[in-house]
């Protein structure tokens, strides 16, 4: 049962600041109820999730690589959500390093949840997230609202690898230490041998594909799924989800951060942590299914 509407902290927001304009198409007479500049929309498919390569070898919950479809289309943020996005609907100011076009961090799993719900009602749409009988520990996804949510694990790869099968969007990795500089890791995105010790204005590196920026490094993301070091080896091979049961309680972060290795950037890489953990290295970006 729904019970209510997730809120985990008494912060401020502002209603007045819409996030996401009507964009209409005049030239071509065709209308889209989403900003073509600020989202992508990524049509469902079938990919390889999973380290693919081995080279290095990779850890085990980086396997099986299995045959994973997405049955719908999604928009996702073709960035990070900025600091000056967060401020705009929250109504407060989080980030280590300060700037409006670096991305939002020192946010937790559930402050980015906050945000997705509160975006949502700013633009007249359903809320995915809810407290089910108030408590923080068991919240739901309606993952048939037309709101913002957290990409799932699988919805995060397949948009990052964007029809590729290398380690990087733009190529396979060469060096998976912080230096030497890797050079298609240097082409995708900002880690530790090239972030000079801090995030970067978003969207500066070459986007992948499907048109999203700093899919590997910046900040690392989080997702809806829970954490699991095996989920791989069971996981449904239409619209995984990640693990139901309670006992998972970190969630996954995917993508890596400015200060991450260049192993740690890779397109299959995973990590989870817990979701009331915040750093400088956590941000978020949004999809809505579509």
């Amino acid at each position: 049962m729904k019970a209510r509407s997730i809120r985990t902290s008494p912060r401020m927001r502002v209603t007045a600041i819409c996030m996401v304009m009507v964009c209409i198409s005049i030239n071509s007479g065709c209308s889209q109820d989403y900003d073509t500049t600020r989202y992508a929309l990524i049509q469902g498919g079938t990919f390889r999730m999973g380290n693919i390569s081995d080279d290095p070898p990779p850890p085990t919950w980086e396997r099986p690589v299995h045959e994973v479809t997405i049955t719908r289309p999604f928009l996702m943020g073709r960035t990070e959500v900025t600091q000056e996005q967060y401020q705009a609907v929250m109504g407060i100011h989080f980030g280590y390093f300060k700037g409006e076009d670096l991305p939002v961090e020192c946010v937790s799993w559930y402050d980015a949840l906050d945000f997705c719900n509160a975006l949502s009602e700013l633009e007249g749409l359903e809320i995915c997230y809810f407290n089910n009988f108030g408590s923080r520990q068991d919240i739901l996804c309606d993952f048939t609202a037309n709101g913002y949510r957290l990409p799932t694990e699988a919805e995060w790869e397949y948009a990052c690898r964007a029809g590729t099968e290398t380690d990087f969007h733009t190529d396979n990795m060469a060096h998976s230490d912080s230096s030497p500089l890797d050079p298609a890791l240097d082409r995708a995105g900002w880690y530790d041998a090239n972030s000079g010790g801090a995030t970067q204005p978003v969207g500066e590196k070459e986007p992948n594909a499907f048109g999203l920026y700093d899919m590997h490094g910046n900040v690392a993301e989080w997702c809806w799924d829970r954490g699991s070091n095996t989920y791989y080896a069971v996981s449904p091979d239409k619209d995984p989800r990640g693990p139901e049961s309670d006992s998972y309680s970190n969630r996954i972060c995917r993508g890596g951060t400015w200060g991450s290795s260049a192993r740690g950037c890779l397109s299959a890489y995973r990590d989870a942590l817990r979701p009331d953990r915040w750093h400088s290295g956590l941000g978020f970006r949004v999809v809505r299914t579509y």
